[in-house]
């Protein structure tokens, strides 16, 4: 019997035109439709072609039963077709539910491989699409092996490796399975769809069967739609089949038998061309192209025929390609196609979506992105919210970056680290913690645990943030570490469904029902569910850090689509999703090679070879499904293909489709007006910069710290901006141990030394090997500090010893002093102060880097340790009389070779004679407080940028508008 295969031209709108088909021949009865039978590849086509039936209507109808053959209900979404069963598919077990699967596998993994349970999940998942595979072409487990030993001398060492791993898993696997009376889903389906092939066969039902956009080469499947194809009332309808392509390349494109012909090399079949898969259906199917027939009626949105020949001629082989030369110019050309290069990821998102919003402006019109790059799909979505557009993203959003599944990934990341400063936080600021009338005083709470959590981290576990918190915050801590406590203990442990079963209880006591409603919070119940249930059959073990990446994992596979609330005008399509459907523009955005088409996944369990010699499909037969999903949507009205020519990290390179249509054509037509506005669109009409801030308020400090001096003479602004408006700059929260931060800590150890041990240098050592086991002192920086922190120590101690010898001793360290200068409250801190043997006093003060240079003190600045010995002399240390003739910086920075050094801040290079330099640094300072302090003299920002190093106060005094146009 002649077979009934037809195809839908790429330039129709497949499921539209499939729909009006159908009708036209099936739907003039009431029930003609209703009682047919509509096989579709998958969920997502079902819900394409029954909107298309939807918009094909005039008015009611029933429809006929859509059957999606990659549900994993086939059986149940078949209903009536097996009814009643035949003992063969009565026989059929159950398939096994796909998490107990992959926790199973994942506990094979972990037992013939080294690594932990995180490492061997992954694995797990890549084995589970390798046995998938085999089961669906339909390759013994038997044969694997076989021609596994016959190749396995010709594999390198890794490859042997991992087909040893392989072999013991699929001895093993099987038994599981039948201990269980499962099977694995993929055989299962296969199995079913041989029962109904028989059924129909046999018996064919009474009504239509129509097979439509499946394009699969599965043998179960082929074997399915042979028989659809030669039933009375059956017809396989295929998109997008080239009927028009030379036979010399259709030949080309394989599948071609992996032995030499006549002597030669072997054939090697074209699994990257657009075509490949649908003749590989048809040779299965034992249907001749020539047997194929156009689909006549039309539907929907549809663009030239011509473009689709010339698209045909852009995807040729690659031993074709010289045909181009050969092209009329109408042969080549692709009207209705424009195409859009941006220098970057951001500005392909502006234009995209500036030309769906321009869609808009012609009543009824449509337009979609379709794209595989889900980081421009965000974008491009975020772009639309600025007209208030929220378009029909079909992919959806993954569950881990839903709010529901952040919350469950931070808490799982808190409690692996040991509740560390940044992932607590993260938690306790969620939006979904405490929502609702108590998240005010929550967040009041978590505001001071921020502030108590900048700089080093604390010691880890509930118990070392305890010690760490004091105040209101301690006070706060105390109600909130009983709400983790239960968390901790579980994460001491290696259980993983009691990691999972502490998680869900701690969320919910954090979040409440809140957490689990919605479609995020469903999702992500029905996902903890299937894992509590599974997590019993997984490794024995898991390690608490390997669980945040292992959950992030998993839920980025489960999508997350909101139910309502999209336009009904703009959609944003996957290549699934794009398949069946149409629009009037379509867009094809991210053509860069490595995003469209993606680069093959690996199979980490066979080589390449083996994969071959078994005949399942290479790792590169993917980009021939992208090439034909790319060329069917060239097919649309009008079309717009984009791409940014870098990518987050460096320059992209082009896709090979976007080279192909670039070179046949001579090059596509450009739309450099969406570029233009792209640019234009966040630039203002007018620039408006702000100018240098000089605020110059009627009330002034009248107190000032000797370490404060330059920061007002150098950058007035920064100095008023810290007293004035009391701004200051926070650590950064989980901080790694700052200079100031080890300068202070040296300081302290220096002041105990003194004061407690009367500067013993047999005792020095013992107080800084005290301070390097500091619990906030990371293991890495305590290696690297303390043979430098040792030397320089040592050489304090050295020269102490040495002073004490010539007369000079240390009288007190880290005291306070005030005096009172030009009508201001001078105050200061003198490091160590010494008494010389003259009577005199020498002021020092410590720097963990290099002190100031000689020109700094010349200029004017730097004069805070004559300014410490004005305090000195003017007796504002209590107990400290004499006058200040010795001004020394103790650097444990390296000089000449060796950590450690003393350098005079007076005499030497920068002029001053350190009789004069208390004078000095009382002229220099009195001069600056009768300008800002007593006077009007304004805080301009950056008066002398060379002396103002520091950047706290950039941003506020927006130093990037005005810095160069001063």
């Amino acid at each position: 019997m002649t077979p009934t295969v037809f195809t839908i031209p790429p330039h129709r709108a497949f499921a539209d035109a499939l729909a009006a088909g159908l009708m036209d021949r099936y739907g003039r009865t009431d029930t003609g439709l209703a009682q047919g039978v509509v096989l579709v590849p998958n969920n997502r086509a079902q819900r394409a072609i029954q909107d298309a039936f939807v918009r094909q209507a005039q008015r009611g109808l029933l429809l006929p039963r859509l059957v999606p053959i990659g549900d994993p209900e086939l059986d149940e979404r078949i209903g009536g077709a097996l009814d009643p069963l035949d003992d063969a598919a009565t026989a059929i077990p159950p398939a096994i539910a796909p998490m107990e699967r992959l926790m199973l596998l994942g506990r094979l993994v972990a037992r013939h491989h080294k690594g932990g349970a995180g490492e061997a999940l992954r694995l797990a998942e890549d084995l589970a699409r390798t046995l998938d595979q085999l089961i669906v072409e339909e390759v013994s487990l038997d044969r694997v092996a076989r021609f596994g030993d016959a190749l396995t001398p010709e594999l390198s060492a890794h490859w042997q490796a991992s087909l040893d791993q392989l072999r013991l898993i699929l001895v093993e696997w099987p038994e599981i399975l039948r201990a269980r009376g499962r099977i694995d889903l993929a055989e299962r389906r296969g199995r079913l769809l041989d029962a109904l092939a028989r059924r129909w066969r046999d018996t064919p039902p009474p009504g239509f069967v129509c097979a439509a956009g499946i394009t699969t080469g599965a043998p179960a499947v082929a074997r399915l739609l042979r028989v659809i194809a030669r039933m009375p009332e059956g017809m396989v309808v295929l998109p997008a089949l080239d009927l028009d392509m030379p036979a010399d390349q259709w030949a080309a494109l394989g599948p071609h038998d992996q032995e030499a012909k006549e002597g030669g090399p072997a054939l090697r079949s074209i699994e990257t061309h657009p075509q490949f898969h649908l003749k590989l259906l048809l040779d299965r199917m034992g249907v001749a192209r020539a047997e194929v027939v156009r689909w006549r009626r039309a539907g929907g949105p549809s663009g030239p025929p011509a473009r689709g020949r010339a698209v045909a001629h852009a995807m040729a082989p690659p031993a074709f390609t010289e045909t181009w030369q050969r092209l009329k110019p109408r042969e080549r050309r692709l009207t209705g196609v424009r195409a859009l290069e941006l220098a970057d990821p951001a500005a392909e998102a502006q234009a995209i979506a500036l030309a769906l919003r321009a869609a808009l402006e012609e009543p009824g019109r449509t337009a979609a992105l379709v794209t595989p790059d889900r980081a421009l799909a965000r974008r491009v979505s975020a772009h639309l919210r600025r007209w208030g557009i929220e378009a029909d993203d079909s992919a959806g959003r993954p569950l881990s970056q839903t709010p529901p599944g952040t919350l469950l990934l931070a808490l799982a990341s808190a409690a692996a680290e040991r509740f560390a400063p940044v992932p607590l936080l993260a938690l306790l600021k969620h939006p979904l913690v405490r929502a609702g009338e108590g998240r005010t005083a929550w967040l009041d709470g978590a505001r001071q645990i921020d502030l108590a959590l900048r700089g080093p981290r604390p010691a880890a576990g509930l118990d070392g943030l305890a010690d760490h918190l004091d105040g209101s915050a301690a006070k706060w801590w105390h109600e909130v570490a009983p709400l983790l406590a239960p968390l901790e203990a579980a994460f001491e442990g290696t259980d993983f469904a009691a990691l999972l079963a502490a998680l869900r209880e701690v969320a919910s006591e954090l979040c409440g029902d809140e957490l689990w409603s919605g479609p995020a919070g469903r999702a992500a119940a029905d996902l903890w569910a299937e894992l509590e249930d599974a997590a019993p059959h997984g490794p024995e073990r898991i390690e608490p850090v390997e669980l945040p990446d292992l959950l992030d994992r998993l839920m980025a596979a489960v999508a997350v689509r909101p139910p309502y609330g999209q336009h009904p005008r703009l959609f944003i399509w996957g290549l699934i999703e794009a398949r069946l459907q149409r629009t009037d523009l379509v867009i094809l955005g991210g053509l860069n090679e490595g995003v469209w088409p993606a680069l093959p996944a690996p199979d980490p369990w066979l080589a390449p070879r083996l994969r071959s010699e078994l005949g399942l499909p290479s790792l590169e037969r993917r980009i021939g499904l992208a090439a034909h999903d790319f060329a069917a949507a060239l097919g649309a009205p009008q079309v717009l293909v984009t791409r940014a020519r870098r990518d987050a990290r460096s320059p992209a390179i082009a896709s090979r489709f976007w080279l192909r249509l670039e070179a046949m054509t001579g090059g596509m037509t450009r739309a450099p007006l969406l570029a233009k506005w792209a640019a234009e669109i966040d630039r203002p009409a007018v620039y408006q910069p702000a100018g240098q801030p000089k605020p110059a308020p009627a009330e002034r400090p009248k107190r000032i710290s000797v370490t404060e001096v330059d920061r007002l003479k150098a950058d007035p602004f920064a100095f008023y901006a810290r007293r004035v408006l009391g701004l200051s700059a926070l650590d950064a929260v989980d901080a790694d141990p700052t200079a100031a931060w080890r300068g202070s800590e040296v300081h302290k150890v220096l002041e105990a030394w003194m004061k407690e041990d009367d500067c013993d240098p047999a005792k020095l050592h013992r107080r800084a090997r005290a301070l390097l086991s500091d619990a906030r002192v990371h293991p890495f920086m305590r290696a690297l500090w303390e043979p430098r922190l040792m030397e320089a120590i040592d050489f304090i101690a050295d020269r102490v010893a040495d002073d004490r010898a010539e007369g000079r001793r240390p009288i007190v360290a880290e005291v306070s002093g005030e005096i009172e200068i030009a009508g201001v409250h001078l105050r200061g801190v003198a490091d160590r102060v010494d008494r010389l043997a003259d009577g005199s006093l020498a002021i020092v003060d410590y720097k963990t880097g290099h002190p100031p240079k000689p020109k700094a003190v010349a200029a004017g600045y730097a004069l805070q340790l004559g300014l410490v010995g004005l305090i000195a002399e003017h007796g504002g240390f209590a107990g400290i009389d004499g006058l200040a003739s010795c001004f020394e910086y103790w650097s444990l920075a390296r000089k000449g070779g060796k950590l450690g050094y003393v350098a005079s801040a007076a005499g030497g290079r920068n002029g001053v004679d350190p009789v004069d330099f208390t004078r000095i640094a009382a002229r220099h300072f009195t001069e600056a407080a009768e300008r800002w302090l007593t006077g009007t003299e304004p805080f301009t920002a950056k008066l002398h940028p060379e002396y103002a190093p520091y950047g706290d106060y950039d941003q506020l005094m927006r130093l990037d508008e005005w810095y160069d146009r001063r």
